[in-house]
C-alpha cells in the first residue's frame, strides 16, 4: 500500500530540494513529472528510487501500481505538497525520483563516432532539444560544460523528452575535456569557421562543440582542430544554439553513418 505523506513529512522537503541545483548536487538523485516520462524512464532501464503521487493520479495511472509492484516506494500526497515539488505551473499529480548517473569524459570518447559538447550551453530548452536531437541523429554520448545548465534540471529533463535516459553525459570543465581527447577532431560551431561539410570530412572522431547563447564557444575555443559554419542563404544574422546544433548533428551523422 502507498504511504501518506502530511504537507510537513521531511520525504516532501526531501523532494523540494531536488528543485534546486545544489540539492540534486548534494543527495545525487533528480526528479522528473509526469507519467509519460516515467513510462520512457522504465522502458529504458532507469532505476527508480521513489514516486510521488497524488490521490487521483494513483487512481487514474497504472503505473503508480505497477511502481508498487516492482518494490518502489510510493508516496500520496496532496495537491498542495504536489505544487511545492514540481517546477510546473499545472503539476501532472506524478513525480519520480531518480539516480544521476554521470560517466568520466574519457570513457565517453572510447570509441569512434560523433560525440555532441555543450561548452556551457545556458538554456535548458535549448539543452534539452540538443539531447534530443542528439538521439534523433544516433549520438549517445554528450559532455556538458560545468559552467552551463546541468543535464538534469527539470527544464533541460522536460525539453529533452526521455532522451536523458538513454545518454551517456558528462560534466567538465575546457581542461579536464583537453586532457582526454588525443587524436579527435573537435568542431566548433562559429560564424567566422570554414564551412560545416569540410570539417567533419575525412574524419571518424568527431566532438562537435556548439556554444553558449551570448558568448560562443568562448574558452572551449583552444581546444578546437577546426572551426565549422553552417552556411545561410537568407538575411538571418545567425541560428539559436539548439538549431545550429540539430543541424550539425544531422551532418555529422550522415558523413560518419553513411
Amino acid at each position: 500500500m502507498p504511504t501518506p505523506l502530511g504537507a510537513n513529512n521531511a520525504r516532501i522537503q526531501f523532494a523540494r530540494d531536488l528543485l534546486t541545483k545544489k540539492g540534486r548536487r548534494e543527495r545525487g538523485v533528480f526528479s522528473f513529472e509526469g507519467p509519460t516520462l516515467l513510462a520512457d524512464a522504465l522502458r529504458s532501464g532507469t532505476s527508480i528510487d521513489a514516486l510521488y503521487v497524488t490521490q487521483q493520479s494513483y487512481e487514474a495511472v497504472p503505473l503508480a501500481l505497477e511502481m508498487e509492484a516492482r518494490g518502489i516506494p510510493v508516496y500520496i500526497v496532496g495537491e498542495r505538497s504536489m505544487r511545492k515539488i514540481s517546477d510546473v505551473e499545472t503539476p501532472s499529480g506524478m513525480v519520480a525520483i531518480a539516480p544521476i548517473r554521470l560517466d568520466a569524459a574519457g570513457d565517453l570518447l572510447d570509441a569512434p563516432g560523433v560525440v555532441l559538447v555543450l561548452a556551457d550551453v545556458s538554456d535548458p530548452g535549448n539543452a534539452g532539444t540538443l539531447l534530443r536531437s542528439a538521439e534523433a541523429f544516433g549520438v549517445n554520448r554528450v559532455i556538458f560544460g560545468s559552467r552551463g545548465v546541468e543535464p538534469h534540471n527539470p527544464k533541460v529533463v522536460r525539453s529533452a523528452m526521455g532522451a536523458i535516459f538513454r545518454q551517456r553525459i558528462a560534466v567538465v570543465t575546457p581542461a579536464d575535456l583537453h586532457a582526454v581527447l588525443g587524436e579527435w577532431n573537435v568542431v566548433g560551431l562559429s560564424a567566422d569557421g570554414e564551412p560545416l561539410e569540410g570539417a567533419l570530412r575525412g574524419h571518424h572522431r568527431v566532438a562537435l562543440i556548439v556554444g553558449n547563447e551570448r558568448h560562443g564557444i568562448g574558452p572551449w575555443r583552444p581546444l578546437c582542430t577546426r572551426l565549422a559554419a553552417i552556411p545561410m542563404r537568407g538575411n538571418a544574422e545567425s541560428l539559436n544554439a539548439a538549431i545550429a546544433g540539430s543541424i550539425a548533428l544531422y551532418e555529422a551523422s550522415k558523413r560518419l553513418n553513411p
